[in-house]
């Protein structure tokens, strides 16, 4: 197992004291539990919905599916956002709690896609919210949204949380 995902920096003599950081037992517990905030708006959010099936299994990751954005890390932009949708985008990502993700998904959410020339999409996610990971293709396989989901944890298990004071 690597280092950055073992939890413990080492074992006392006699196995009854465990050595590790704050920072690294809150990042496994962050990095396992990822709920997400799903955000369909075209064709992407069906490739979505297969990942909760058997074959991807979504959850196996700790991730689950909420309806509020106050529950959840985690934002998947799934398809085309028009400039109607774009502030109600924008709220839903401040109510939720800190730290917080978002996944751009397909190739509408990256730069509009198809419908890229038309005068009311916004071009790309990005324009709005801060995009941690692009998930390209039209639509993108749930392969590469489960991909997507650890690199996300990736990103989890390496931050820090708690800093020293200056």
């Amino acid at each position: 197992m690597p280092a950055q995902y073992n939890l413990v920096n080492r074992l006392n003599e006699d196995s009854r004291m465990i050595l590790t950081t704050v920072d690294r037992a809150l990042n496994l517990a962050r990095a396992n539990s990822v709920w997400y905030l799903l955000m369909g708006l075209a064709c992407c959010s069906i490739e979505l919905m297969q990942t909760g099936g058997p074959r991807a299994d979504i959850d196996r990751f700790g991730s689950l599916f909420r309806a509020t954005p106050r529950q959840s890390d985690l934002m998947i932009v799934a398809g085309t956002v028009s400039l109607k949708m774009a502030p109600r985008l924008k709220r839903l990502y401040e109510q939720m709690a800190d730290p917080k993700y978002v996944i751009a998904m397909g190739s509408c959410a990256n730069c509009g896609g198809l419908f890229n020339l038309s005068y009311s999409i916004v071009k790309g996610v990005d324009k709005i919210l801060p995009v941690d990971v692009y998930l390209p293709g039209c639509p993108p396989r749930p392969e590469a949204l489960t991909e997507a989901l650890i690199k996300i944890q990736e990103k989890i298990k390496n931050e820090r949380y708690l800093r020293k004071k200056e």
